[in-house]
């Protein structure tokens, strides 16, 4: 059964076969974005940015250092959470250039937040979301998208067995309680990829990773009992995972999957399959920029502060071509991701 938010048209021959040496929708854009001087790097805003995040930081480490061995430690974890969250949105910007122009400031910023602090591999997560920037909720080869515990698509739903088709009837229920493992999956996961073979740095990545659960591990049940360590590790980790699926899960899920086949200009490629959430300074901070989700598939290396502009320049762009631009609420955002579940896990429901 097909998704009725697949996209499965082409667009217009004319954007198809239109070259670069004419002048392509995109090109365009490009021009208006660097006239405006949106890619300048933005120094002072990521100083201040990561200074606080790392006073945010050492005060919860201070905090767990001072409390004690006691039950109000789980605020503690609840905060840690939190950071751990704008953590990770730090370690993304050091990953696409927006922090630093050179790769390798950016890449050693990225292996000290991502695998020190976090205990995420940052060259695993480098590769798949690479994978995914190139080609946004592709069935075939947008890693995000790829069916594992989750379907994305009823194409998907139509094949899954086992636990992804047990999980998949129930999904749009089962997604928050599934989102508090997500950071432990990224930790598994991120161990498990120091054996691929797109792994440069194995080694060095291997022994950060180490580095970060002796210390998290070794602390939690140094200073905490066993039981209430237990509590503080399930608090955090539960809250940091969720923190991070709020954040992402907005972007792209609920939008226009993309089948083998179809053929899509670049800026049509990543507004169509991409969706923005309105809110203002709060969710901007929250989501670290990412609510800007169809300027930064745009620009990638674009600093955060700059997206807020280059988000009026491409929904008037896009008007001015009659390319459909997503933009919504927060919590719609969570709705339509949701509904977006429910409908593409119909196929596992009808057949019971």
């Amino acid at each position: 059964m097909a998704n009725p938010t697949v996209l499965i048209e082409s667009p217009p021959p004319r954007e198809q076969e239109k070259g670069r040496d004419k002048g392509s929708d995109f090109s365009e854009l490009s021009r208006r974005i660097t006239a405006a001087g949106l890619l300048r790097r933005r120094p002072l805003y990521y100083t201040v940015r990561f200074g606080a995040v790392a006073l945010a930081l050492a005060g919860g480490v201070a905090a767990l250092l001072t409390l004690g061995d006691g039950w109000n430690q789980l605020f503690v974890a609840v905060a840690l959470a939190v950071v751990f969250g704008q953590l990770a949105l730090a370690a993304h910007d050091l990953a696409h250039r927006q922090v630093f122009s050179r790769r390798r400031p950016s890449e050693i910023g990225g292996l000290l937040v991502a695998n020190l602090l976090l205990g995420m591999s940052y060259g695993w997560w480098m590769n798949k979301h690479t994978r995914h920037h190139a080609n946004p909720n592709h069935e075939e080869k947008d890693p995000d998208v790829s069916p594992d515990i989750l379907v994305w698509s009823q194409r998907q739903a139509s094949k899954a067995k086992g636990l992804p088709g047990f999980v998949g009837k129930h999904q749009a229920a089962l997604f928050l309680p599934l989102l508090t493992l997500e950071g432990l999956n990224l930790s598994f996961n991120s161990f498990k990829a120091l054996r691929s073979p797109h792994m440069k740095r194995p080694v060095v990545e291997g022994t950060l990773l180490v580095a970060h659960f002796v210390l998290y591990f070794g602390g939690l049940f140094t200073l905490l009992s066993p039981g209430k360590a237990l509590a503080f590790i399930a608090v955090h980790q539960g809250l940091f995972g969720v923190y991070l699926g709020s954040v992402f899960a907005p972007n792209h899920k609920g939008m226009p999957m993309i089948e083998e086949g179809t053929r899509l200009d670049f800026l049509r490629r990543q507004v169509l399959t991409s969706r923005n959430v309105r809110g203002g300074a709060l969710v901007d901070v929250f989501m670290g920029g990412l609510n800007y989700q169809i300027e930064h598939h745009l620009f990638p290396s674009m600093p955060t502060p700059a997206l807020g502009r280059a988000q009026a320049i491409t929904e008037r762009y896009c008007a001015e071509l009659g390319v459909p631009y997503c933009q919504t609420g927060l919590f719609a955002s969570y709705g339509q991701a949701l509904r977006h579940l429910r409908s593409v896990g119909e196929p596992l429901r009808d057949a019971r």
